[in-house]
C-alpha cells in the first residue's frame, strides 16, 4: 500500500496520472457511520444534561455571573444604664475603584483625569499616586481609602466618576473618651472586640450578615436579584450597670488623687450590694480610645480586675468574722496589742496602744492584736474564711483578663508557718484585685449575704446567699462605722450629713527578694450605715509625694465619689443634728472631741 502510493505520487509530480485512491465502498460506509453514531450520543448527551440534569449546566453558567451579595456588618451600641451611649458606631465608607468600568466609560479621557484630581483629594492621596494605580492595568480593583467620612462618600458618590464604589464599615467611637476606656474596651479596624466590654461581648454586639444571590454582568452591575442565601442576626445594644454620672466623678475624683500623690496607679469599684450591680469602675492613668496614635497596651489594662495586691488592714474585719466564726475569739475579750516576735520576726503596730477589744482592734488598725487573732486559728480557717469573702478566685463576672489573686496553698508536703499566718492576720501574703475587695464589703453591707455581681443592667434582683451570721456581722458594721466616724483611720472618708463604715489598708508592696520603700494606700467602705447599700473599694497604688497612709491618700476620693453617689440616688440623710439639719464634718468633729474629753 506504502509503495503504491509512492508511485502515484512521483507521478502525480511529474504531471503524470492523479492521486485518486481505490478505497472500499465497506470503509467508507463504516467512516460516515462512525460519524453519525457519534453525532447521536453528541444529542443525547446535551438532551440529558438540559432535561435530566439541567442544574450542573446552570451552576456553571451561574458560576460565571452569579455572585452571593452581603449585608453591612453591624455592631450595637454600648449604654450605661440609663441610656448614655459609651461605645457606638459612626457611618465611614471604603472607596474602590474598578479599573475596567473605569478604562470602558465612554467619558473623554481629559474629562476622567478632571475627575481623577478632584477623587484624589478627597481621599487623601497624591493625584499621580492615583493616576499611576489607576493606568497600571485594564484590571482588577484598587482600595482608595479605608476610612471616608460620610459627607466625604457622598461627595464621590454624586461626581459619578466610573467604577468607583463604596462600602459602609464598622468605625468605633467612644463619647466618654478615656472614663470608661478599659473598662468598655476597644474594637480593631475590621470591627472585633479586641479589649474590655468590646471584646467580651462581641459575639453579641456583632450583627451576622445576611447574604442574598445575585446576577452580575461583567461591568459589574446588578442585573437581577435571585433570593436570600443566609438570614441576618441583627446587631444587639449593651446596657451596662455602670452609671456614667458616678463613673465620670469616679474618675475624674481618682485621676486627681493620682496626680496630687504622684501614685503609679489607682482604682475605684463601687457596687450596689442589694443587686450586686458594678455602678462604678475606673483606673487611672487612662487613655482616649478615640486617638491611637500614642496608643500602649498597657493603658488599655483595666487594673481594677488584672492587678491584684495585698490588700493589708482591709482584710483584718475578714479574718475577723472568720475567728468569730470558729470561736476562737469574742466581742468582750481583750486583745495584747503590744509588739511581740514569731520566728524571730517583729510585729508592731504604727498606732501605739496597749490592748483593746476586737471593736477598737478595729478601730484603730492594730497590726499586733490581729496578728494573735491570727495565730488562734488553723490556717484552713484563716483560708477558708477569705475564700467565703471571694478571695483566691475570679468573680463571676470573668471580665477579660481579670484576676483570680492568690492565698496560700496547704498540701500534705506544705505548711503554713506562725509568721505567715500571723502576717495574714492583717492582710499580707495573699493578693486580691480591687473588685475582689469591693465585693467582700458589698458582703458587709447586705448582712452577711453574698450576691452575684453583674456589669449588666440587672431588672430583678438576685436573692444570694448567706455566708456570714447576720449578728456578728451587723456588729462588725458598728465597728467599721467607728473607723470613720468615731475617731478612727477613715476620719478623711466621712461625707456630710450620712453615717460612713469602713476600713484603711497601708500594705508595703512586694518586689523581688522583699519589699521594697512604696505602698499602697486603700480605703473600702459602705453606706449608708443606716441602711447600708453601697460599698467602696479605692485604691491608690505606690504614691511617691510623701503621704501613703490609705485614709490619706485613698479616703478623700471615697468621701467625694460617695457623697455624689447618695444624692443622685435621692438617699435620705442618716446623720442629723438634734434640730433635724444634717451634720457637717465640722459638727461631727465638735461632737468626737466632746466624747474624747468625756472619756
Amino acid at each position: 500500500m506504502k509503495s503504491e502510493l509512492k508511485q502515484k505520487l512521483k507521478k502525480y509530480l511529474k504531471g503524470e496520472g492523479d492521486m485518486s485512491l481505490n478505497i472500499s465502498s465497506k470503509r467508507v460506509y463504516f467512516l460516515w457511520g462512525f460519524f453519525f453514531f457519534l453525532i447521536i450520543c453528541i444529542c443525547l448527551r446535551i438532551y440529558y444534561l438540559m432535561v435530566y440534569s439541567p442544574d450542573w449546566l446552570i451552576s456553571k453558567g451561574d458560576d460565571l455571573i452569579v455572585r452571593t451579595q452581603q449585608d453591612d456588618v453591624h455592631r450595637g451600641r454600648i449604654l450605661d444604664r440609663n441610656g448614655v451611649e459609651l461605645a457606638s458606631s459612626v457611618p465611614k465608607h471604603s472607596i474602590s475603584l474598578y479599573r475596567r468600568s473605569f478604562h470602558e466609560s465612554k467619558k473623554p479621557k481629559k474629562e476622567l483625569d478632571e475627575q481623577l484630581k478632584v477623587l484624589a483629594t478627597l481621599v487623601g492621596m497624591p493625584y499621580q499616586t492615583l493616576h499611576d494605580k489607576v493606568y497600571a492595568s485594564n484590571k482588577g480593583e484598587i482600595l482608595l481609602a479605608k476610612e471616608v467620612e460620610s459627607f466625604v462618600a457622598a461627595q464621590i458618590k454624586e461626581m459619578g466618576i466610573p467604577g468607583v464604589s463604596q462600602s459602609k464599615i464598622l468605625h468605633r467611637y467612644y463619647p466618654t473618651a478615656e472614663v470608661n476606656a478599659q473598662l468598655v474596651g476597644i474594637t480593631n479596624v475590621d470591627g472585633i472586640g479586641t479589649e474590655g466590654i468590646e471584646k467580651q461581648y462581641n459575639d453579641y454586639l456583632l450583627s451576622i450578615p445576611g447574604q442574598r444571590r445575585i446576577k452580575k454582568d461583567n461591568k459589574n452591575n446588578i442585573i437581577e436579584y435571585i433570593g436570600t442565601y443566609k438570614e441576618e442576626k441583627k446587631a444587639e445594644d449593651l446596657y451596662l450597670s455602670i452609671d456614667e454620672r458616678i463613673q465620670f466623678k469616679a474618675y475624674t475624683a481618682l485621676k486627681y488623687a493620682v496626680e496630687i500623690n504622684q501614685a503609679t496607679s489607682g482604682s475605684l469599684v463601687l457596687i450596689d450590694a442589694w443587686t450586686g450591680e458594678i455602678l462604678a469602675m475606673v483606673n487611672s492613668p487612662s487613655y482616649n480610645p478615640n486617638n491611637r496614635d500614642n496608643y500602649e497596651s498597657r493603658r488599655a489594662r483595666n487594673r481594677a480586675v488584672t492587678d491584684s495586691y495585698e490588700p493589708g488592714s482591709t482584710t483584718k474585719p475578714l479574718i475577723a468574722m472568720g475567728a468569730l466564726a470558729h470561736n476562737r475569739i469574742d466581742w468582750r475579750r481583750v486583745i495584747d496589742c503590744r509588739p511581740f516576735l514569731v520566728n524571730g520576726k517583729r510585729i508592731t503596730d504604727s498606732h501605739a496602744m496597749n490592748s483593746g477589744t476586737l471593736s477598737e482592734v478595729i478601730k484603730f488598725s492594730s497590726n499586733t492584736a490581729m496578728a494573735h487573732v491570727a495565730l488562734e486559728m488553723k490556717a484552713s480557717e484563716i483560708i477558708s474564711t477569705l475564700s467565703i469573702f471571694g478571695y483566691g478566685k475570679k468573680t463571676n463576672l470573668n471580665l477579660v483578663g481579670e484576676s483570680a489573686g492568690s492565698l496560700p496553698k496547704i498540701t500534705n508536703k506544705t505548711r503554713i508557718s506562725d509568721i505567715e499566718r500571723a502576717t495574714m492576720g492583717y492582710g499580707y501574703r495573699l493578693r486580691a484585685t480591687p473588685l475582689q475587695i469591693a465585693q467582700a464589703y458589698s458582703i458587709f453591707a447586705n448582712k452577711g449575704i453574698r450576691k452575684p455581681l453583674s456589669i449588666i443592667k440587672v431588672d430583678t434582683p438576685p436573692v444570694g446567699t448567706r455566708v456570714l451570721n447576720e449578728a456578728e456581722t451587723k456588729r462588725m458594721l458598728d465597728a467599721l462605722e467607728s473607723v470613720v466616724e468615731g475617731g478612727g483611720t477613715g476620719s478623711l472618708a466621712r461625707v456630710p450629713g450620712y453615717r460612713i463604715g469602713g476600713k484603711t489598708g497601708t500594705a508595703k508592696v512586694a518586689e523581688s527578694g522583699g519589699y521594697g520603700k512604696y505602698y499602697m494606700g486603700s480605703f473600702v467602705g459602705i453606706a449608708p450605715m443606716s441602711n447600708p447599700r453601697f460599698a467602696m473599694a479605692v485604691i491608690i497604688n505606690e504614691p511617691h509625694a510623701g503621704k501613703f497612709y490609705g485614709g490619706v491618700v485613698a479616703g478623700p476620693v471615697f468621701s467625694e465619689v460617695m457623697q455624689k453617689t447618695l444624692e443622685l440616688y435621692n438617699i435620705p440623710p442618716d446623720d442629723l443634728n438634734p434640730d433635724g439639719s444634717m451634720k457637717t464634718i465640722k459638727d461631727k468633729d465638735r461632737i468626737l472631741r466632746s466624747k474624747q474629753k468625756k472619756n
